[in-house]
Order: C-alpha cells, then structure tokens, then sequence
C-alpha cells in the first residue's frame, strides 16, 4: 500500500496516443455521437458526454459530476460523465480533441497536463491547448505541504534549521505536488529525495505511518487529517492565503518563488462553433449559480476561478514558461532522476 509510484515512466503517452489516433483515423476522427450541423444550429443534438481523464472518485471527478449534475438542466440535455484515466489526462485529452467539433465531446482539463506534466515527459508526449477550445475555467485547489503532527517540524524555518536530508511524499511524477515540493526544498537549500505516490491519499498514508518526513498533497484531501490534528499544515503554495487555511503561511510570504496552485476548466475540440461554445458558457455558468454547487465548491474547499476561455489560456500558458524557467534556474528534473 505504501509502494511509491515508479520514477520511470512505464508507459508512453506519445505510443498510446499513437494507438486512438489509428482508432480514430478508422472511424473517420469521430468519437462523438452526434453528426451535429457545421453551424451548430441543432445543437445540442442528443446527450453531451463530459470525459474526465482521472479515476472516479478524485477532486477532478467530483467537480467534473457536480457541474454536469447542475449544467444538465440548462442545457436540456443529460451530461453523462464518462472516465478515461491515463497519462495524467493526456489520453482523454487527446481522443476528445480528435473528436468531431460540434460540442457534443467535452474534457474536464487539468492545469497541471499543460503546465507541469511537459516538463517531465518528451517534448512529442506533452499535450497543449492548441487542438482545444476552452469554454471557461471552473476552481483553484491549493496544495499544502504537510508533517505528522508527532513531528518537530511545525515551520519552513525548522526544516532548514535541521540541515539533514528529508525524504517528502508527492502525489505523482509531473505533478503540482511534485514541483511546490521541489521548488521549496531547492529554493531553501534544503536536502530531499522525491518519492512519488500515486494521488493525494497513499501520500498522505505513508505519511501518518512515519515512512515519509512531509507530504505535498490538496487542501481538500488534507483537511480532515488537519482538523483531526493528525496533520500540521506547514505552508501552502498558493499566491496568496488560502481562505480555508487563513493563519498558515503561503511559500511566497517567505521569499520563496513557488506558486504553484491546480486550476481546471472546460474544453472542447478545436474549431467548435462559437454558438455551441457559446451555449455551454451560459449552462455552465448557470450551473456555478446554483446553491448545490456553491456548496458542493465550500464541502470540498474549492476556490472558484470561474473565468473566460482566453484567460485560462493566458494564465495556463504564463505558468507554463514560468515553471520551465524555475525548472531549469534551479535545475530540477521532474521525470523523477531527483
């Protein structure tokens, strides 16, 4: 159970994704099922599918169900949610912007699969926004670098203090969790091997059982940990303090340059009629207006970030240069050779 994740990446994106290409090609490129007008004028045609590149039951699956419960009836339409894991979402990501451009496909993205994930796998593996319309971002969740509360570790100043080498818990390779770690420890001269599990929750196991000395995993999945006081939040890593957590410390209020912060948002395939795009907008943002999502967003401690297509795009894409500079300022390899 407390097994990390292999650094070594078994699988390649870019050959799997080679295979739904081929798939792909044999259907003619369509894995809608809808042959919607060019115009988008009888849309929507029939139910539109929202495919979630991660298992169910995680924080990107519970907000990809909560805004198809509540987009459905605005939209008229079901909105059954359908996951396809792998990659860290790039083979999800990659069948949706194969499919045909009518709005009937959806993908529920990770900022992380642009921003992060590219900077561990080949440059022919990493996934961009380039074959995607972006609909509207959705939510911010912070990560927090946590100790065992039997720790002596309560404070970023007591983990330099120790000057020893530290083995941290991060929830996978090419991950938020993965690059906060990193960026902190290399920024405070602190000594620390990466051992990367797969998700929040067998990081913070092998935590609470004293086999890692901190863990980088979600507020959300820490936060019962915390207020049982098992768990002592340390710092967070967002721009500014998170509003669940308001008396522990963001890393950038102690002079360290490590914002790092998981955002989503909404996509289709590229060249998607504006109306289409257009119609879903309005049913998803009627969707973040209903009591149940405002709640199901406080319930999970989700930080709304319900803005436009073209700010996504710009922020995603500043935060990617951004990351590839601190990467290689303070040469750290992401691709697990820590």
């Amino acid at each position: 159970m407390f097994n990390p994740k292999s650094a070594t990446r078994s699988t390649s994106i870019l050959s799997v994704a080679a295979v739904f290409a081929l798939t792909l090609s044999a259907c003619g490129g369509n894995v809608a099922n809808s042959g919607g007008s060019e115009d988008g004028s009888d849309f929507p045609s029939g139910p539109v599918t929202l495919t979630i590149g991660q298992d169910p039951g995680g924080s990107t699956d519970l907000i990809g169900r909560a805004i198809a419960e509540n987009a459905s009836e605005p939209l008229g339409v079901p909105i059954p949610v359908v996951n396809k894991p792998g990659a860290n979402g790039a083979l999800a990501t990659q069948e949706v912007a194969n499919a045909t451009p009518d709005g009937q496909t959806l993908i529920l993205l990770n900022a992380s699969l642009i921003a992060i994930t590219p900077l561990a796998v080949g440059e022919d593996e990493a996934v961009t926004l380039d074959d995607l319309e972006i609909i509207t971002g959705i939510s911010q969740d912070d990560y927090v670098l946590v100790a065992n509360a039997e720790s002596e570790y309560k404070t970023v100043e007591d983990i330099v203090a120790a000057d020893k080498s530290f083995n941290f818990a991060t929830t996978g390779v090419g991950t938020g969790s993965q690059l906060a770690q990193a960026l902190l420890f290399k920024q405070a001269g602190v000594e620390g091997t990466d051992v990367p599990f797969d998700g929040g929750s067998p990081a913070m196991t092998a935590l609470l059982g004293n086999q890692v000395d901190f863990a980088t995993i979600q507020l959300g999945e820490a936060m019962p940990q915390i207020e049982a006081g098992t768990l002592t939040p340390i710092v967070t890593f967002s721009e500014e303090r998170n509003q669940y957590l308001p008396d522990v410390p963001t890393a950038v209020e102690g002079g360290y340059d490590v914002p790092v912060s998981q955002f989503r948002a909404v996509a289709a395939p590229k060249g998607t009629p504006e109306p289409v795009l257009e119609e879903l907008r309005t049913a998803i943002s009627a969707a973040f207006e209903t009591e149940e999502y405002k709640e199901f967003n406080e319930s999970n401690l989700f930080t709304p970030h319900e803005v436009d297509g073209a700010q996504v795009t710009e922020e995603w894409e500043a935060n990617a240069a951004k990351y590839k500079e601190l990467v290689e300022k303070y040469e750290i390899d992401l691709g697990g050779e820590q």
